[in-house]
């Protein structure tokens, strides 16, 4: 038996179908924000466990939206479709950029449909609504467009920072290339036009703040370090806070995003490397009690990722976690699905206060390379409040086209 073997046995609890998550809910109680993990972008089980959590909130508990680790103006569009609006399939289509696999799936959809049902028989619907600093460019022709029609009066400022960033093709890179090399930026003009913009509508006015916190993003990029995660992290907390205010009074909100967004920093190497995180920033925000921090995790399978930046998506083997880490110790001693809510700080076995491998895979993915990269060292029982595990995973399924290989690893790799 597995030295954490006992500890392990006396909090799991075996996750088989939405009822099991009876205990989970009640940890919640009146916390304001959940934040739901994954350990990758292209699980299934990831996304539909996520789902039914999110759809047992929103319906027992009155949550009033999710927020996700996407970007605006895309969830914009899917926000428009859980209110009654064209099709979620059809919104969700319309996800281009890559990794397009991230929200343009099948999961979602079900979800989506899910949740325009819901709508559809509440009064107060529920929304959906991007968190991420991504779309420069896609916000600023949100913006043009809006202005145009409701306060051409403001188009000028909206075109000068338009034209600014005009010379760059919508690539990121070569902005932030010429940022580094040349002492000229674009934020000046972006500035100002935030600055124009606040007060306005608040689609617009969060399109501006997007504007803003990309073309920072972008710029940080060169300095290399932490100071670009940080950018994008707190972009992601300052959003989330300002749809609070949108809501208003009593607003709940689910949140979906990565492990490594989603899980407090400071129990893990992240902190070292002078990094926040999302669910450190909203402990913060709203108070440790006021949120709830659910991490996921697997411990072989498939997975949808691609192999290089803008690589085409790809259905990847997973292979078995690495020997001492997170997803090894719960392979040998847990449930093949189970559920951890955390015990108090004085009740917790060393599993959850040691630090201990925990992987994590983003949308770039070399399953050959798992053995010396992708696992976080975390103190689990501080990292999150709870944890849901699927032993074995399979790849989501992308709406758009991709390469298919279903091979998977049958050992854990070494010497690679």
């Amino acid at each position: 038996m597995h030295r954490y073997g006992d500890e392990v046995a006396a909090v799991a609890r075996p996750l088989r179908d939405p009822g099991d998550l009876n205990v989970l809910i009640d940890r919640v109680g009146d916390a304001r924000v959940v934040l739901i993990g994954e350990a990758s972008h292209g699980t299934h089980e990831f996304y539909a466990w996520r789902a039914e959590l999110t759809a047992r909130l929103i319906e027992e508990r009155a949550f009033s939206f999710v927020a996700v680790e996407g970007d605006w103006p895309d969830c914009a569009r899917v926000d428009a479709a859980v209110r009654g609006g064209p099709a979620p399939r059809e919104a969700l289509l319309a996800y281009d950029r890559w990794p397009t696999w991230m929200w343009a799936n099948e999961e979602l959809v079900d979800f989506a449909e899910w949740l325009r049902g819901h709508n559809a028989r509440h009064r107060a619907a529920v929304g959906f609504h991007g968190l991420d600093v991504y779309s420069l460019w896609e916000s600023l022709r949100e913006i043009l467009v809006w202005l145009r029609a409701h306060d051409p009066e403001l188009v000028p400022v909206a075109l000068r920072a338009y034209h600014c960033l005009e010379p760059y093709h919508e690539d990121p890179s070569a902005y932030a290339y010429a940022t580094r090399f040349v002492p000229h930026s674009c934020e000046d003009q972006v500035v100002r036009m935030l600055v124009e913009l606040r007060g306005a509508d608040f689609e617009v006015w969060q399109n501006a703040e997007v504007v803003a916190g990309a073309e920072h993003y972008y710029r940080a990029m060169m300095q290399g370090g932490a100071r670009s995660w940080n950018v994008r992290d707190r972009h992601m907390d300052a959003t989330l806070g300002r749809l609070f205010d949108h809501y208003g009074p009593g607003a709940r909100a689910v949140v979906w995003a990565h492990n490594t967004h989603v899980g407090d920093g400071r129990a893990t190497e992240q902190s070292l490397h002078g990094e926040v995180t999302l669910g450190e920033l909203a402990r913060e925000r709203f108070g440790a009690d006021n949120v709830v921090l659910v991490g996921l995790g697997s411990h072989r399978g498939t997975v949808v990722a691609g192999r290089s930046w803008g690589a085409p998506m790809e259905v990847m083997g997973v292979p078995a976690g690495r020997p001492g880490s997170i997803e090894d110790v719960l392979h040998a001693v847990a449930p093949p699905a189970a559920m951890f809510v955390f015990p108090p700080l004085g009740d917790r076995p060393d599993l959850l206060v040691d630090a201990v491998p925990h992987r994590a895979i983003g949308v770039v993915y070399r399953p050959e390379r798992d053995h010396w990269a992708n696992y976080v060292p975390s103190a689990l029982g501080d990292r999150y409040d709870a944890f849901l595990w699927v032993d074995r995973t399979r790849a989501l399924r992308p709406l758009h086209p991709m390469h298919i290989d279903t091979r998977e690893p049958e050992t854990y790799p070494s010497g690679v």
